[in-house]
């Protein structure tokens, strides 16, 4: 397949993932960072917001030809905003071009045109090498030229590949926040999207649909509502917002409620004053609190979800919770008319994020199936078990207890390995380069080196997913005694004060 020779400074359309193409520039990329393995790629710093990435030459576009192709199909205001940051640097790059050229009309006279953009093979290498002698341009400051050969003209028998990641193992994408040093916030991510079923005789499988045109989402039109912005609801509202979706926000927290809000509502959220109202003006609410409790309170409490549930209303539970909570909330939402579905997630802070959450579903099919713009926004994959509202906490409460006795075993090793005199970053190199290697392992541990305990999913969460599951395997006589062993560190670390602190803290039990 044919592709574009690009350059830095070039402004680009880059595909990330099965997000929606989004304006940016062809940078050079940090002296530390390292070019991923496999085909042909660009570092690209996207406009209007504060992410980088290595994209591969088969999802570039050059921004002009098809600037309006993608306007077209593309909606929200943040993809406006960052349309608008390309316009308004394009503005500036023209004015000190010609500036540039008043200077130095005479010398210019003599200067060739610049060449239209080239057609070349994906294997034509002298061509890729040629590209390397180019001027390397700032991020602020690119060369006028650059800008001129976007203009060039429209490149014919350009196609998005439909799968970017799917059908290429070897290829990860690279997100940089300015906010954090680039050698502590490069993770490699991989997005896709499993297709599983499986019959057995109480629950069957099945991932969300796949995303729409040009492997973009399209945003569903239904307005959507949002209770919670805690450490995921933040990250998930903001990946609705980023994708179109029309959102109406809430926080529980009082005191956090005006600056959390504020924020979404810069970026095209609406403000709800309860939950009820919230409710009562959205076709799909969702909600994500941090226990059972919360989550009783939020439906059942004053001016409470129940209060504006009325006949089609769609009430989407998140939050974490036992399955006795969900067949409970399940009860009264229908016994008003309701559709409920409950969508707990697997993941943590910087997953949600990214958009990389794991949403597992359970409840009102149809519910699931309006809700799969909005999955696909928060999440990189989703599944849905058959059977009756609850198979969902149960499965993820199994997933968080493998999760949390894990790390804590990961930290009996850390503290084990300096007990006994041996290295502990030796330990996890070679833990890393074994069969147990994982992002999860690496960053937890990491972190725990360099003594990073802020929240990305917090201990007191992970403890009382702990609690639930070994409540949940004694009501079946089932024994969890690994699990309850997990449960009596984590209670220690929290009665050290790590309650509010990540998951890793548990790593200070046994250094106390």
């Amino acid at each position: 397949m044919a592709t574009v020779h690009l350059r830095i400074g070039d402004l680009v359309w880059g595909k990330l993932g099965r997000y929606p193409p989004w304006p940016g520039k062809i940078v050079s990329p940090p002296k530390d960072l390292k070019k991923p393995r496999g085909k042909k790629c660009f570092f690209v710093k996207f406009f209007g917001t504060e992410d980088h990435a290595w994209i591969k030459v088969e999802q570039l576009k050059p921004y002009h030809p098809h600037k309006e192709e993608m306007i077209k199909i593309n909606k929200g205001k943040r993809f406006q905003q960052a349309v608008d940051a390309v316009e308004e640097y394009l503005k500036k790059a023209k004015g000190k071009d010609q500036a540039h050229s008043d200077d130095k009309s005479k010398s210019d006279k003599g200067r060739k045109a610049a060449k239209p953009m080239k057609i070349i093979e994906e294997d034509d290498e002298d061509a890729f090498k040629g590209g390397s002698s180019d001027k390397e341009q700032t991020d602020s400051d690119p060369e006028p030229s650059s800008v001129r050969r976007l203009v060039a003209g429209t490149v014919s028998g350009f196609k998005w590949e439909s799968s970017p990641v799917k059908d290429d193992p070897h290829f990860h994408h690279f997100l940089l926040s300015q906010s954090e040093k680039p050698a502590s916030s490069m993770e490699p991510i991989t997005k896709r999207l499993k297709i599983i079923e499986e019959d057995t005789r109480s629950t069957s499988i099945q991932a969300a649909d796949s995303t729409a045109i040009n492997g973009s989402i399209t945003p569903t039109d239904k307005r959507i509502g949002f209770l919670g912005l805690g450490l995921m609801g933040s990250g998930v509202v903001s990946n609705l917002l980023k994708m179109g979706h029309v959102v109406t926000v809430w926080n529980r927290t009082a005191e956090k409620v005006q600056s959390k809000c504020d924020l979404f509502i810069q970026e095209g959220a609406r403000l709800g004053r309860t939950p009820a109202e919230v409710v009562s003006m959205c076709d799909i609410t969702f909600s994500c609190v941090s226990d059972p409790k919360a989550a009783r309170d939020l439906v059942l409490g004053p001016s409470g979800v129940l209060q504006g549930i009325r006949p089609g209303k769609c009430y989407v539970e998140m939050s974490t919770v036992d399955p006795e909570t969900i067949m409970e909330l399940a009860q009264v939402i229908t016994s008003r008319g309701g559709r409920f579905l409950e969508a707990p997630v697997s993941g943590s802070q910087q997953l949600s994020n990214d958009g990389m959450l794991v949403i597992v579903a359970a409840g009102d099919r149809s519910v699931y199936e309006d809700c799969s713009s909005c999955f696909q926004a928060m999440g990189k994959t989703s599944f849905f078990i058959a059977g009756e509202a609850g198979n969902a906490a149960r499965m993820m409460l199994i997933i968080n207890m493998v999760q949390g006795s894990f790390m804590a075993t990961i930290a009996e090793g850390l503290t084990l390995a300096q007990a006994t005199g041996q290295s502990q970053q030796t330990f996890l190199d070679i833990l890393c380069h074994g069969q147990m290697a994982s992002t999860f392992v690496d960053q937890k541990c990491q972190n725990i080196l360099q003594g990073n305990f802020k929240p990305d999913y917090y201990l007191k969460h992970i403890q009382k997913d702990l609690r639930l599951a070994i409540s949940m395997g004694d009501s079946v006589n089932h024994p969890t005694p690994m699990a309850a062993a997990a449960n009596e560190v984590y209670k220690r670390a929290k009665a050290l004060d790590q309650s509010d602190n990540d998951m890793s803290a548990v790593y200070r039990a046994y250094i106390h």
